[in-house]
């Protein structure tokens, strides 16, 4: 049972995962310690508003090492994020990504190979709280690659554990993305 409750959000949004698509539909959901965690924008400062979901690539200018997948439930009451590092994805394209340790951070602060981290909240423990991906437990399986529709999707699941508690573990589970790098920055995640 997915936790989630009419208090997520005073709109009574519930959220879904989407259907597992390859086609740059801009979606991504997966289940985090039994909290479903989809995009959702929020409000911003300054007159912007903050992306529920941003995918970009990093490293030394022209290679491009790696790709991130940031996503944000910005508006729910009980907020929640997860990113996803794909190390070497324009190198290497579709396929299995073995997905290892994380130490919780993105970009060149976190580890070169693939890993997974998010921030979900516990009612246990009345807080937010940080899970890292552990080394083995899981894969991130890419379906489709194509640059020049700018398109990635694929699906992943993995193991991970408290940030400072590392016996309270979670299981990441029902991963799935299907993003068009072109199209994403219009998309309006409700």
């Amino acid at each position: 049972m997915l936790s989630c409750n009419k208090d997520d959000d005073a709109s009574g949004f519930v959220p879904t995962l989407p259907a597992i698509t390859q086609i740059g539909a801009n979606t991504f959901g997966c289940s985090a310690g039994n909290v479903l965690i989809t995009p959702r924008n929020g409000t911003g400062t300054f007159n912007s508003t903050d992306e529920g979901m941003i995918l970009w690539g990093g490293g030394i200018t022209p290679e491009i090492t790696y790709h991130e997948i940031d996503v944000h439930d910005y508006k729910s009451v009980r907020t929640s994020s997860v990113l996803i590092h794909i190390q070497a994805l324009h190198e290497n394209g579709e396929g299995i990504y073995p997905i290892l340790e994380s130490n919780g951070q993105n970009s060149i602060d976190g580890p070169d190979h693939t890993h997974i981290f998010c921030r979900i909240w516990k009612n246990e423990t009345e807080g937010y709280q940080y899970y890292l991906s552990i080394a083995n437990t899981g894969n991130v399986n890419v379906s489709r690659y194509d640059v020049d529709a700018g398109i990635v999707s694929g699906t992943f699941s993995c193991e991970a554990r408290n940030f400072q508690t590392p016996y309270d573990t979670i299981q990441i589970t029902q991963g799935r993305f299907d993003i068009n790098g072109f199209t994403l920055p219009e998309k309006v995640f409700q």
